[in-house]
């Protein structure tokens, strides 16, 4: 745990000392053009140093993990099965990087297809955060404190996935044909390591329709259908996820209780669009689309707490929760209310991320303790190779 508290004091403080194109391009020059350039140039330097040296902290911590993460034994048997041609559930783009990765390495190295994942993961989601939002350093914050990096150590097939997903979004602020296409074809390919990414085609084309009123009866009917049809969901659910059959997952009874964390997430945003809505929401395609997709979880939440795949589905709408407040708090105009708006989103995300770590041992997560493939032998002597 306080391996986790000091890499994310660390990444957040290198986080900090970036700043968008926008933020050093909009400083006044005092001295003249030429000492303008001199400053944007140190300062394309001082951004470029950060981001590569938080690419580098975040995926050596993921990449040298062993036996971190709920499904990191399942991962070692499914790869072994992929190399060995066996019958796996796992998608076809997933099971040919790890017939590459198996092949290049000359023997099953489950451990270079997780350093692997682990890289491509944090570089789309850095990607994201760069060109995606109007802070970096506010959104890496949320990135960081909502514990979605200290969740992609599982299911890295999902979390490739949903950093696609998160990036697809870029192509549907702005819609024409070209980029439908772009979004689409993202989205295709994401769909080739986890098929349920799918769903957001549906999702994110409503959550980007500028909603009135009574848009809020279709998703109280859509709550309302999903308790009649509980058995027919659960069948369309383990066509997607057939690991699932016959598995303690579906057998357990679940409550809301279950998601009571992400839920208080999505009412937060809501409170925080509701409050910000002239500021920042009324006349932005991008903000209103992430209000919307909040909406939208917290009603899947609700109306399908039964289902054991519920969160897989709704992160692809809560996600973007690390571009949404960063947006709005940029655009607030009174600084009295973005310095209040700012507290609150500081207080929640710490307090989050305490709640996350508490509960980061638990089966569903196993992301702690950590442990890493480099005290491997010590481990064998010692029996302990936890940080």
């Amino acid at each position: 745990m306080i391996l986790y508290f000091l890499i994310a004091a660390m990444t957040i403080l290198m986080a900090c000392r970036y700043r968008t194109t926008k933020e050093f391009e909009s400083i006044p020059s005092a001295s003249g053009r030429r000492a303008y350039q001199g400053y944007t140039t140190r300062r394309r330097a001082v951004n470029a140093l950060m981001m590569v040296s938080i690419f580098v902290v975040l995926t050596l911590l993921a990449a040298l993990r062993l036996e971190v993460g709920n499904d990191y034994g399942t991962y070692v048997v499914t790869c072994h099965e992929i190399f060995q041609r066996g019958y796996v559930v796992t998608e076809p783009g997933f099971n040919f990087v790890v017939r590459v990765l198996y092949t290049l390495s000359g023997k099953e190295d489950y451990l270079l297809m997780f350093g692997v994942f682990a890289a491509a993961i944090v570089a789309v989601f850095l990607k994201v955060l760069k060109e995606q939002t109007e802070s970096f350093s506010w959104a890496f914050f949320m990135f960081m404190t909502m514990g979605l990096y200290y969740r992609s150590f599982n299911t890295v097939r999902y979390y490739f996935a949903l950093a696609l997903a998160t990036f697809a979004i870029r192509y549907l602020l702005d819609i024409n044909r070209e980029k439908i296409f772009r979004f689409l074809l993202v989205i295709l390919f994401a769909s080739l390591f986890h098929k349920s990414v799918l769903i957001v085609i549906p999702m994110y084309f409503i959550a980007r329709i500028p909603w009135k009123k009574w848009a809020l009866i279709p998703l109280v009917l859509f709550g309302a259908a999903a308790a009649l049809l509980h058995n027919q969901i659960m069948e369309i659910a383990l066509k997607l996820y057939p690991s699932y059959n016959n598995t303690v997952y579906i057998e357990e009874t679940h409550t809301i209780i279950e998601n009571a964390a992400p839920i208080m997430g999505c009412l937060f945003m809501i409170v925080i669009g509701i409050i910000c809505y002239k500021d920042a929401v009324k006349d932005r395609i991008d903000n209103r689309m992430y209000f919307n997709m909040n909406i939208m979880a917290v009603v899947l939440y609700l109306s399908c707490f039964w289902l054991p795949l519920v969160t897989r589905f709704a992160y692809y709408l809560t996600t973007v929760q690390i571009l949404f407040i960063p947006n709005i708090i940029c655009s607030i105009r009174n600084d009295r209310k973005k310095k209040a708006v700012s507290i609150a989103v500081v207080a929640f995300c710490v307090l989050y991320f305490m709640y996350f770590l508490r509960q980061a041992d638990n089966p569903g997560f196993r992301v702690l303790p950590y442990k890493s493939w480099l005290f491997y032998q010590h481990r064998w002597l010692n029996q302990t190779d936890t940080f």
